[in-house]
């Protein structure tokens, strides 16, 4: 399944958001290009909105360009959802960036996202190989539900309403397998693609019913 734009997710109360995104992996592993100052990654950055119970704040790389007090970014590198770290650095280069937001400058994120990708395919190589029959089916629905979505809205909404309910209770069966027969949270982690939290939360539930 192909990548698309990342999301916007809230982690301890901090504002993340995510560059890419995967349909076969989702939030566990988003990607995105991680800010560096001074070889590490900085804490996040707060915006003053006036009055109000709490304070936004985000730790998106084009957030620290150094106005209103921010800080600047020195680098950035490929960072994932899973923990995981790019090793490459990615020098920024404030001479031709300029003094303006970060978000507005022309900032090559293609090594982030290259590394990015090196990182998901061995979390791919690892992973259940999907049945070809059923990964063809999922190509054909995808495309199906796509040109219903244009024409017949409401009818693609039921169909994906259908679909949730059919993948909740094949999955709490499949769960049900992995749980009796003592299969590891961490091998399914690594066969779903996923965290351990999550692969354990699953297994944890299947065993409850």
């Amino acid at each position: 399944m192909g990548q698309g734009a990342g999301g916007i997710a809230m982690e301890g109360g901090v504002l993340v958001e995510w560059d890419w995104w995967t349909v076969g992996f989702g939030d566990a592993h988003a990607g995105a290009a991680g800010a560096l100052i001074g070889g590490g990654e900085p804490g996040p950055v707060y915006f003053d909105v006036g009055s109000g119970p709490g304070v936004p704040s985000m730790t998106h790389w084009s957030a620290y360009d150094g106005r209103h007090r921010r800080p600047r970014a020195e680098a950035l590198r490929a960072v994932c959802a899973c923990g995981w770290r790019g090793a490459a650095e990615y020098p920024l280069d404030w001479n031709a960036v300029g003094d303006g937001p970060l978000y507005e400058a022309d900032v090559d994120l293609a090594g982030p996202l290259a590394d990015w990708n090196v990182h998901l395919s061995l979390i791919r190589d690892k992973a259940a190989p999907l049945p070809e029959p059923l990964s063809a089916l999922l190509v054909e629905l995808t495309e199906q539900l796509t040109a219903t979505t244009a024409d017949a809205p409401l009818a693609a909404l039921r169909t994906v309403g259908v679909l949730e309910r059919i993948a909740a209770c094949v999955g709490r069966e499949a769960a049900c397998v992995l749980a009796e027969d003592g299969v590891p949270a961490e091998a399914v982690a690594i066969g779903l693609g996923t965290t351990g939290s999550k692969a354990l939360m699953l297994l944890l539930t299947a065993r409850d019913g």
